[in-house]
């Protein structure tokens, strides 16, 4: 049963604070635009995108040793923009593009590769990723973006085929899974069940990052009752997240009362904060730097014990 607010608010202030927060080891939810895409997506043709020395810079300013680099191929195969000649072409290039940025700085950033899984390519672009030494690691799937409807059987049955390809190249996977907003897709409890038990049990050996807190940044009532799910099946002991792990890419907003922010504090707690990483996004302004965005979360009235393990964590994809 969904615990009520007032429940979720007790929760929210439990447990005392002990430890000065730190900075974050790793920014988990990083990207790199090459000039290419980001014309494509800001129809600014002059436009530099987002360099690996641009994210490092910015690393350096908020005192944060690593980041997570996901590939925005993606985007070249986004659902609701006319569909782009050569498009697979672009794909490969920005994948390829992204991993010759991260490969500056082997020590600082790891990348994942991407695509929409819809498409026929997937799968292909799938395989030739998990050959390349610089993006083998990982996956980074957007649901919407991608126009992922986990209403519809068939979809789900082909990203059902990409997590099971990505587990047997033992893969991580980084899902933005918020449904489409252009589209006006449905989304919630019932779609988070989707996810939980068709497509989860499909990548049962490697781990998976659920970006945004599962949702697009911000949070609302859509995104609670998806949360909802993920915790009553974590405090139920469901085995299929053991290996789930979730960023707060995004979720605090300056215009939040203390009640929201209450609540997605109780939220992260009953998640559990040692499965829980921060990560701040494209650096497209200032208030999605790296230091503005642990800024932001520390808003949360959570206690410093729990910034400072959130803050230390580690998923397996950046252990070494």
């Amino acid at each position: 049963m969904r615990p009520g607010l007032c429940t979720l608010l007790v929760l929210a202030s439990t447990l005392p604070g002990t430890l000065s927060a730190q900075t974050p080891v790793v920014d988990y939810h990083q990207h790199l635009f090459s000039p290419p895409a980001a014309a494509l997506v800001t129809g600014d043709l002059d436009s530099p995108g987002i360099s690996a020395r641009d994210v490092v810079a910015l690393l350096d300013a908020a005192d944060i040793q690593r980041a997570l680099v996901l590939s925005v191929a993606y985007t070249w195969g986004k659902a609701s923009r006319a569909p782009v000649e050569s498009e697979y072409e672009h794909v490969k290039a920005e994948n390829d593009w992204t991993a010759q940025q991260v490969a500056q700085y082997p020590d600082r950033l790891r990348a994942f590769c991407s695509f929409n899984p819809l498409k026929p390519y997937a799968l292909e672009e799938l395989t030739r990723c998990s050959r390349d030494p610089m993006l083998h690691n990982g996956l980074k799937l957007h649901f919407g973006n991608s126009d992922v409807d986990l209403d519809n059987p068939e979809n789900v049955a082909q990203v059902r085929k990409v997590f099971e390809a990505a587990n047997g190249f033992r893969m991580a996977i980084v899902v933005h899974m918020h449904t489409s907003i252009d589209n006006q897709r449905k989304y919630g409890a019932d779609e988070a069940r989707v996810f939980l038990n068709e497509l989860l049990p499909a990548a049962p050996d490697v781990p998976v990052q659920i970006a945004h807190l599962a949702g697009a940044g911000g949070y609302d009532s859509a995104i609670d009752s998806v949360l909802s799910v993920f915790t009553d099946a974590i405090v139920g002991g469901d085995q299929t997240l053991r290996n789930v792990w979730f960023d707060v890419t995004g979720v605090v907003q300056p215009e939040m009362s203390p009640d929201e922010l209450q609540l997605i504090a109780a939220r992260i707690r009953q998640i559990g904060v040692e499965r829980v990483l921060y990560g701040s996004d494209a650096a497209a302004s200032p208030l999605m730097y790296p230091e503005a965005g642990w800024a932001a979360f520390r808003r949360l009235p959570l206690n410093e014990d729990e910034f400072s393990v959130i803050a230390s964590n580690i998923a397996p994809y950046m252990s070494d």
